[in-house]
């Protein structure tokens, strides 16, 4: 059987040293515990929070790239759409442009075909006037060759020849002057001589040699042949000057009565208008003299004299202004009464403006003293007065009591609506 031996007093110390020292030791390590897992917490807050931060970073960086992209691809569009509007425009301007160049082309083609036809037909007429001419020569020499003709004097047969050919040289001179753009009227003025003196030899000798037919005929024959010719150089001569044909002078006359119509209606609309404007005007002012008349009779009155004073036969806007202000002491809708009702209006407006919801209207009876400021009293004035003479309205310190909440806000919103307005 095994003894123990009795603890002794040291050993009882040392088992507490010991005890101590381990509960010491087991503090220390709790209290690094502590600020290991401390540290460990507050680092995985740390990261957790920068991991945060970046996913939010991230998410920030993400909408703000969509946001650009977005952006460039609207840009892109709108660049895209603005390229394709301008691109549109352009082609619109080319086609109209080649449809402009095209229809030019087409009329250019026109007026060369119009002119060529033109040209054409002229020619022709000249042609045919020309046969005719030579016709009509061939008709009218032979009795203008009978009457020349003369045994001993041969030679006279070339006289007639001579006429006709001369009419003819001298309306080629007028052809070439209206070509030129020269004066013309005397070729034609000696071409129609040689063709009447022509006419004249057929008629005289037909008459006598031959029958009346022949006569006529042959005289009608040598101022046919210039006369038709003449008649060609005229039409080239309207053709050169721009004068309008007889339809077109028709034409002109028509459209020009018309207008002439359509104005002088339109002339006697506005002046039907007009008149009738004149006599609404006369009719306002009327009912306006009479209205002032019997709504301000005094100043009328003065205004009337007023008006005969200054030369006028009527009450004008500006007489009727000056004798309202002599007579009323204002302008035109203002007078006394009228002040003072706007007046009393404004007091009103004042006096609901300074009200607070549920408290009663203030009423200012003068601008110096208010309700809230204790009227002064004489009493204890005087040279035995321990307090002195207490002069009436005079404010001190404390003498005023404070102003409500409610009062404050409403003089606030009162400065307010002023500034405002």
């Amino acid at each position: 059987m095994t003894t123990f031996a009795e603890p002794t007093e040291s050993t009882e110390q040392e088992l507490a040293s010991y005890a101590l020292a381990a509960a010491q030791a087991d503090a220390v390590r709790m209290e690094a515990e502590a600020r290991a897992e401390a540290e460990r917490i507050r680092a995985q807050g740390e990261a957790d929070a920068a991991r945060t931060k970046a996913v939010e970073e991230a998410r920030k960086q993400a909408i703000a790239n969509d946001k650009a992209e977005l952006a460039a691809r609207r840009q892109r569009a709108e660049q895209e759409a603005k390229i394709a509007e301008a691109d549109q425009k352009r082609e619109d301007i080319e086609r109209e442009t080649r449809r402009k160049r095209e229809a030019e082309q087409a009329e250019q083609a026109t007026e060369a075909k119009q002119a060529e036809s033109v040209a054409a037909a002229d020619q022709r007429w000249r042609r045919i006037a020309m046969a005719f001419y030579a016709l009509c020569g061939a008709v009218a020499l032979p009795v203008q060759m009978a009457a020349f003709y003369d045994e001993s004097r041969p030679y006279l047969l070339l006289a007639p020849v001579l006429i006709e050919v001369s009419a003819l040289v001298v309306l080629i001179g007028a052809s070439a002057a209206v070509t030129a753009g020269r004066a013309h009227w005397h070729y034609r003025l000696i071409a129609w001589g040689c063709a009447f003196t022509a006419a004249g030899i057929n008629l005289k000798h037909g008459m006598a040699e031959f029958d009346t037919a022949t006569a006529i005929g042959t005289a009608l024959a040598s101022v046919a042949g210039p006369g038709v010719w003449d008649l060609h150089e005229h039409g080239r001569i309207a053709k050169r000057q721009g004068r309008p044909s007889w339809r077109q002078r028709r034409a002109e006359a028509k459209a020009a009565k018309q207008a002439a119509a359509e104005k002088a209606t339109e002339e006697a609309k506005a002046a039907a208008e007009a008149e009738a404007a004149a006599k609404a005007a006369e009719e306002k002012a009327t009912a306006l003299a009479e209205l002032r008349k019997e709504q301000y009779s005094e100043v009328w009155e003065h205004a009337v004299k007023l008006a005969a004073a200054l030369g006028e036969t009527t009450v004008t806007e500006a007489i009727w202004r000056k004798a309202h202000i002599n007579v009323m002491g204002a302008e035109p809708g203002e007078d006394a009464a009228t002040l003072q009702m706007r007046n009393n209006a404004e007091r009103r407006v004042l006096a609901a403006r300074s009200t607070a919801p549920g408290e009663r209207p203030i009423k200012v009876t003068s601008s110096q003293l208010v309700p809230q400021i204790p009227r002064g009293s004489n009493k204890g004035s005087g040279r035995g007065s321990k307090t002195g003479p207490k002069v009436r309205g005079v404010r001190r310190p404390g003498d005023t009591a404070p102003y409500s909440n409610g009062a404050r806000k409403a003089a606030a919103e009162t400065a307010r609506k002023a500034a405002a307005k």
